[in-house]
């Protein structure tokens, strides 16, 4: 069983910066496939990023490709989200998402463990 922790959300000012982290525990993560979703509220959880197990592939969100980046430390069981350039539209409930593959999925479905989900509200 993997316990999933996200933390590193706020309140920033279009243009502004964030980093979020998502701490995993209870298992290694370093065989899985990790990502990051987010759901605004009213809306339905949409895919952010995602990170292959030893880090050579990345895939981003139309959306956020260019301004965020993902990274992971599987040393230290970390995931790291960096957002730049935040838009009010990025506001939403950020969650750190796990899953027992190789393959990258870009729907939350396929996704084993989830994270209780960190808030970024980015003000215009």
């Amino acid at each position: 069983q993997v316990q999933l922790v996200e933390s590193g959300g706020g309140l920033v000012q279009a243009g502004g910066s964030l980093r979020l982290s998502c701490a995993a525990s209870g298992h290694t993560i370093s065989a899985y496939v990790m990502a990051w979703f987010r759901q605004a509220e009213g809306k339905e959880r949409e895919f952010v990023a995602a990170i292959s197990w030893n880090s050579d592939r990345t895939y981003y969100a139309e959306s956020v490709n260019g301004r965020f980046t993902i990274s992971r430390d599987n040393a230290k069981n970390t995931v790291l989200l960096q957002m730049n350039t935040l838009k009010p539209e990025d506001t939403a409930v950020y969650y750190c998402a796990a899953r027992d593959n190789i393959n990258i999925n870009i729907l939350p479905d396929p996704y084993d463990y989830w994270g209780q989900g960190t808030q970024v509200t980015v003000s215009s």
